[in-house]
């Protein structure tokens, strides 16, 4: 099955002002690497290679310059302008003519996941996909979130937004798939007072339709929103704890783009080459050695 990917990376970043007067949010570093590719390494753990970047005319630039058109990992990158903040949904129907009725993948820039099997678990979601998959996470305070409503077997039955008395935990996160109706039904979404299509009204529509389900990433996972100052902080640390506890690295599309067989083992030591005297760098070009002698193809954690 062939799955199309978009990151939504647009907005104003204005929750992390003055940070991001001058840069896109999803430009900004979250420890040792860019925001934007933590939810580009979800898609490349899925299998997805043709990828939309949805961002601003002021920050499309940049994005350009880091990234390029992917092909260094494997990837068929493209770009496209969401002109103002429009809403999660509005995305889809930016990327209409990059989804072209295929199943799509769409993620937050700003959001990061991680936990063992990822790359499993999002394989097999891609594989059995129909009507949409949402990704749930358990939070302390659901009062913030659009929360799942599940019953007793684990059956989404609803989906409220920030629920003053909530019934469930279960957070809806930013990571949607999709069948290959979602730009149709996003087209038939009537924006809210804000002017906005909102994710959970397309989110609705699938569930009315007994076509919606939530996996529950649950223990074992993390999930992070690095949209503000405390959030990135909180992100930055997580991701350096880990890194320099377990001598990892979260999010090196490097890495991942070698392990699923995007590119070769000569390809990926080069791209370390390429970053100079860096630790991350030098990260790259030791697992390019390491897989070349021992042959492997092991999908990454």
């Amino acid at each position: 099955m062939t799955v199309k990917g978009i990151v939504l990376a647009g907005g104003t970043g204005t929750r992390l002002h003055p940070v991001t007067l001058s840069m896109s949010k999803q430009l900004v570093p979250v420890y040792n690497k860019p925001m934007i590719y933590y939810p580009l390494s979800v898609l490349m753990l899925a299998g997805i290679r043709e990828i939309l970047i949805v961002t601003t005319l002021e920050d499309i630039t940049g994005f350009r310059r880091l990234l390029g058109d992917g092909g260094q990992w494997g990837l068929r990158l493209s770009y496209a302008i969401q002109s103002a903040p429009r809403g999660i949904a509005d995305a889809l129907i930016v990327g209409a003519d990059h989804v072209d009725g295929e199943p799509v993948a769409l993620v937050l820039g700003d959001n990061i996941f991680h936990g063992p099997g990822m790359s499993r678990l999002l394989r097999r979601a891609v594989a059995e996909l129909t009507g949409a998959v949402l990704f749930g996470y358990p939070v302390a305070d659901p009062q913030r979130y659009g929360i799942a409503e599940v019953d007793a077997d684990g059956v989404l039955r609803g989906l409220v937004e920030k629920p003053a008395e909530p019934t469930s935990n279960l957070a809806v996160t930013g990571l949607y798939l999709y069948d290959g109706r979602a730009v149709d039904m996003a087209l038939r979404l009537t924006p809210s007072a804000r002017g906005e299509l909102e994710i959970t009204d397309l989110n609705r529509l699938y569930l009315e339709l007994g076509e919606a389900r939530v996996v529950n990433l649950g223990r074992g996972f993390a999930w992070l929103d690095a949209g503000t100052h405390e959030s990135l902080l909180a992100a930055s640390e997580y991701v350096r704890t880990l890194e320099e506890r377990q001598g990892i690295r979260i999010a090196c599309l490097e890495e991942i783009a070698l392990r699923m067989g995007f590119i070769s083992a000569a390809d990926c030591y080069r791209l370390g080459e390429q970053l100079g005297r860096t630790a991350y760098g030098r990260y790259v070009m030791d697992v390019a050695s390491a897989v070349q002698r021992a042959g492997l193809r092991e999908v990454v954690r």
